[in-house]
This record gives C-alpha cells, structure tokens and sequence, in this order.
C-alpha cells in the first residue's frame, strides 16, 4: 500500500508490515484518501524509496489465536518418514526399471 507522506515523498507498506496476522483484502479496509498511522522502518537512499510498517505500532496480541502450535521433534521418522539420501537408490532403480519396461513395449520385431 502506498502511503503519501508530504507533497515530495511517499512510501510504500508492505502487505506483510499491514497488521498482524492474515490480511484478506485490502481495497475493503482501506480506500483512496484514508489516514493512516505509520512508522517509518527504513529509507533506502541509493533507491529513494521509503518502507512503512502500520504493524509494529500495534501490540503483538492482536490477530488470529494459534490454534495449535508446532513442536519440532523427530516423530515423523518414527513413523516411516525417511529422507531423500534413503530414498534415492530405490527411486533411481524403479525410474531405471519403467524405462526399459517402456522400451521393451516400444521395439517391434521384423
């Protein structure tokens, strides 16, 4: 969103710097001539443009409630979960196999 802020110099927020939390629509929140209150995050003067942020003005609380949070630990490879190096010997044998298959399919005899 991009945020007039004298006659020179505008700015432009970042969807991500909005609000916290998910931000469906903006043309339904914002229009053409609202006010807003932004804080200036950084001004890139090679390039002479200017980042804004509405969010870091606004408590950490607000937004959608985790439903559930993420733990990492290692229960997937208990649970038959294993990496790309396991896998890649099988999966280049069975890519190896389909493709004589298919020419074996393919060759005609005279």
């Amino acid at each position: 969103m991009f945020v007039k802020l004298d006659n020179e110099h505008q700015g432009l927020i970042h969807i991500s710097e909005l609000k916290h939390g998910f931000v469906s629509d903006l043309k339904e929140k914002y229009k053409v001539g609202d006010k807003v209150e932004v804080i200036v995050m950084d001004i890139d003067e090679y390039n002479q443009k200017i980042s804004l942020s509405m969010r870091a003005l606004q408590p950490e609380n607000i937004g959608r409630p985790i439903l559930h949070k993420h733990f990492w630990t290692d229960y997937r490879n208990k649970i038959g979960y294993k990496t790309v190096a396991q896998h890649i010997e099988a999966w280049k044998k069975e890519a190896i196999e389909r493709i004589l298959e298919k020419n074996e399919k393919n060759t005609t005899f005279l």
